[in-house]
């Protein structure tokens, strides 16, 4: 994609929970950063050259942007590399924002978040709030210090009516999905996000208990893999349309790994195929998808694709790179 990279500076870090930072993020020139809606997720490039995809957490009438993010143990070193490094006052790369977890209108909200997955809910539930649209928030952890923003949560419930139900995996246990699901009330849209298997959990649950109950989540780790979806079994060549380039994409590797060859400097963050930073528009040929981020119909339209991921059906494709 053609989208620019900006230059943002580190205003602000806070703590909001056990292993969770909050990082504030001001333009670097001093002008307002574009803005966006609850869901919008936003690339941040730190300094060691890693791209990293975080949800806006912040009001979104803000001049800056707000991120949290999670220190994971097992990552690939973003994460550590946020909380262990100086960043106060550093300049980081961004691109975005984009959304692909856009709050639709509804009756009713019903929200339902593990761990790090409340971030974007978070600006969901504030513009829910604004509106005075009921909302419910079903929030889980691992302890009670683990959970974030709960002293916001409980305002924004004050204020306008809605309800949080707190609950940590050591003294509860893991969220009633079943009871959740069952009593979600007529009319509402149900909003997910967190860990892989509370997702997987959550839409086998709506499918059996509540199939007419609309759910929209989004992930922070990558779908299982689906197999025999094509594609893959032959070298193909791919045209980068700005430089007139020819990589060759070996049965193997990815058409990332192929086109840095040539082209280094292109994004990517979880190289997985579900946070969206390397999307590419698809000028000639026959993608294969394998992402979880593109639509039936998008994937139908065949207009953009996901390389870190896909693959192609035909001899060649010329992408707008």
């Amino acid at each position: 994609m053609s989208e620019p990279v900006r230059t943002v500076r580190v205003t602000r870090m806070r703590w909001e929970a056990a292993g969770v930072v909050s990082m504030t993020l001001r333009a670097a020139d001093g002008e307002p950063l574009p803005p966006w809606t609850p869901g919008a997720h936003v690339d941040v490039v730190l300094p060691s050259g890693l791209v990293r995809q975080y949800s806006l957490c912040g009001p979104p009438g803000a001049p800056e942007y707000t991120v949290a993010v999670l220190r994971e143990e097992g990552g690939r070193g973003g994460s550590a590399e946020v909380h262990d490094t100086a960043l106060i006052g550093r300049e980081l790369g961004l691109r975005g924002p984009r959304n692909r977890f856009a709050l639709e209108p509804a009756a009713r909200y019903v929200f339902v978040a593990g761990g790090i997955g409340i971030t974007p809910l978070l600006a969901m539930i504030r513009d829910a709030a604004r509106r005075r649209v009921p909302w419910d928030l079903h929030y889980g952890g691992r302890r009670p210090d683990t959970l974030a923003f709960t002293g916001e949560l409980r305002e924004l419930a004050a204020a306008s009516g809605g309800r949080v139900h707190l609950r940590s995996d050591d003294a509860e246990g893991p969220l009633p999905l079943a009871d959740i699901v069952t009593g979600a009330p007529d009319g509402a849209l149900l909003y997910a996000c967190g860990p892989a298997g509370m997702l997987t959990a959550l839409t086998e649950t709506v499918a059996s208990v509540r199939p007419g109950l609309p759910l929209r989540y989004e992930r922070f780790t990558a779908a299982p893999a689906a197999p025999g979806d094509g594609g893959g079994d032959a070298p193909f060549e791919v045209v980068l349309a700005r430089t007139g380039e020819t990589v060759t994409v070996p049965p193997g590797e990815s058409i990332l790994d192929a086109v840095r060859a040539k082209r280094p400097e292109v994004l990517s963050s979880c190289e997985e195929g579900f946070c969206g930073t390397c999307e590419t528009k698809v000028l000639e040929g026959r993608p294969v998808h394998r992402d979880t981020i593109l639509t039936a119909r998008e994937r139908e339209k065949n207009t953009t694709m996901m390389i870190c991921v896909g693959g192609c059906a035909s001899p060649r494709l010329i992408l707008d790179l």
